[in-house]
């Protein structure tokens, strides 16, 4: 059997036969990788807290998304009714398209809806009281969304 020296845990020097140190390596090696690594199990702990806090911030996120979009909803539509008062009384008439309040300079364009991400909002035309001429205009804007708001009522009927 050979022998070769191998320096101990004190740090001196004794003869040990290749098979014998081979083994020492090996061991010292491999309690090594285990202090300093995670195991499997460790893991799948982790993975899971992981897992479980996803799952309870994906709706609160969601609902926070839904309610910031309802909001630009209410102020495009608070906008845009006021834009189209203005344009009637600046003008003398009610516009006959949202695309008026474009070409007249009140709006840059028309907004999407937020909710459709759209640009295709459900107009109400009506008596123009502002004409002479017994015309008729865009009186009203709503959302075109079919769903139904937080609060239970249908984005058409804002």
């Amino acid at each position: 059997m050979e022998r070769s020296t191998v320096t101990g845990d004190n740090g001196k020097r004794k003869a040990v036969s290749r098979r014998q140190s081979r083994h020492e390596l090996l061991t010292a090696h491999c309690s090594r990788l285990t202090d300093y690594g995670f195991t499997l199990l460790e893991l799948m702990i982790v993975i899971s807290i992981i897992i479980i806090l996803a799952a309870v911030a994906l709706p609160q996120y969601q609902k926070t998304i839904m309610h910031a979009r309802e909001t630009v909803l209410r102020d495009d539509l608070f906008r845009m009714r006021s834009l189209i008062d203005q344009y009637a009384a600046d003008k003398g008439k009610l516009p006959q398209s949202l695309d008026d309040l474009v070409s007249a300079g009140y709006l840059r364009e028309v907004p999407n809806d937020p909710i459709t991400d759209k640009k295709d909002w459900n107009t109400t035309t009506g008596d123009d009281p502002y004409s002479t001429e017994g015309g008729s205009g865009i009186t009203d804007v709503h959302s075109a969304a079919g769903e139904t708001a937080t609060d239970g009522t249908p984005y058409s009927d804002w």
